[in-house]
C-alpha cells in the first residue's frame, strides 16, 4: 500500500474539482499553512467529521539511548496531535474491511 504525497493529493483534488493543479497547490498549501500557524497560536481546529488538530503539552522525563542504554532528559515540550472524528474512524474501519473481505 502506497502512501499518499501532497503532490498527490493536489492532483486529486484538482481533478475532481475540475481546478488547475497550479491553483489546487495554492490552496492545499495554504489550508496547511493556515492549520501550522493556528497550531503555533496554541488554538486547535475542528473540522466535524474529520478531527480536530490539538497540541499538548509533554512532562518532562527521562529517555534512554536503545543502543547505548544512555539515560537522556527529554526537556518539556509541546507537540501537534490529531484526534480523528469517530465519523472517519467509522468510514476508515467500514472501507477497510469491506476490502479484506473482497480479498478473501
Amino acid at each position: 500500500m502506497a502512501n499518499t504525497t501532497k503532490h498527490d493529493l493536489i492532483a486529486e483534488v484538482s481533478r475532481f474539482t475540475g481546478l488547475t493543479q497550479g491553483d489546487t497547490k495554492i490552496v492545499v498549501e495554504e489550508l496547511l499553512e493556515t492549520i501550522a500557524s493556528t497550531l503555533e497560536q496554541g488554538n486547535s481546529i475542528e473540522i466535524r467529521g474529520f478531527g480536530t488538530f490539538y497540541t499538548k503539552v509533554r512532562k518532562p522525563r527521562p529517555a534512554r539511548n536503545p543502543k547505548t542504554g544512555e539515560v537522556i532528559p527529554l526537556k518539556k515540550r509541546v507537540v501537534p496531535l490529531f484526534k480523528f472524528s469517530g465519523e472517519l474512524k467509522k468510514a476508515v474501519a467500514d472501507c477497510l474491511l469491506q476490502h479484506a473481505d473482497s480479498a478473501e
